[in-house]
């Protein structure tokens, strides 16, 4: 893997920013099932007072426009200025900013909630115990965080993605209990894993978790 894996994940999506905001536009009609996800992480949020929450890796937007939908004080960060520059587009009045989810740049116990929606799978293995540790230092305590991801046990790399277009990046493929066994170590409670189809061929997560007091 490159050492410029960051580099290379910036300049992938800024690559692909106009065609991944054509395919995924509509990506939440058909799920129900993350549907589901994403309307109990807003229950919790509300029901635990409200307060901002932040999508990290929001891509063009359209899960954090859904949060909004359902009545959070929703904004996203991605690591892509092509993808903010998309997002700002697609749902102008919604916040976005660009940022990294290994160094983000908000006030320490300054979020309700967090979600990071199939974006840590770029991650590589040694830097996400990092990203958790950020994850949990910008939660208040006992705010509640969700990530989405794909479930396997190997890293692929994607050469071309949306549309065609080149693309330089690692796709890392995590099984559940991984993810949580980090997540206990950075310091949140793991309340639920959820596997999401599972005789796919490349089958996804739900890992519901919130920060220890």
């Amino acid at each position: 893997m490159s050492a410029d894996w960051l580099a290379d994940a910036r300049s992938s999506y800024d690559t692909v920013a106009a065609s991944y905001t054509d395919q995924l536009r509509d990506a939440l009609a058909d799920r129900p099932y993350m549907l589901s996800a994403l309307a109990l992480f807003a229950d919790f949020v509300r029901a635990d007072g409200g307060g901002p929450v932040a999508d990290v890796g929001c891509g063009p937007g359209y899960v954090t426009a859904h949060l909004r939908e359902l009545g959070l004080d929703a904004f996203g960060i991605d690591l892509s200025p092509a993808m903010v520059d998309a997002a700002r587009r697609e749902h102008p009045g919604v916040r976005f900013e660009v940022g990294s989810m290994t160094d983000l740049d908000l006030a320490d116990a300054s979020l309700a909630g967090l979600l990071a929606w199939w974006s840590l799978i770029h991650i590589p293995d040694d830097a996400v115990p990092s990203v958790f540790a950020h994850f949990r230092r910008v939660l208040r305590p006992g705010g509640r965080l969700i990530l989405g991801f794909h479930v396997g046990d190997e890293s692929r790399l994607k050469t071309q993605g949306y549309g065609g277009h080149p693309m330089n990046v690692y796709v890392h493929l995590r099984p559940p209990s991984r993810v949580s066994g980090w997540l206990r170590d950075a310091g949140f409670t793991v309340e639920a894993e959820t596997l999401l189809d599972p005789g796919e061929r490349l089958p996804g997560a739900f890992v519901f978790a919130r920060r220890k007091d």
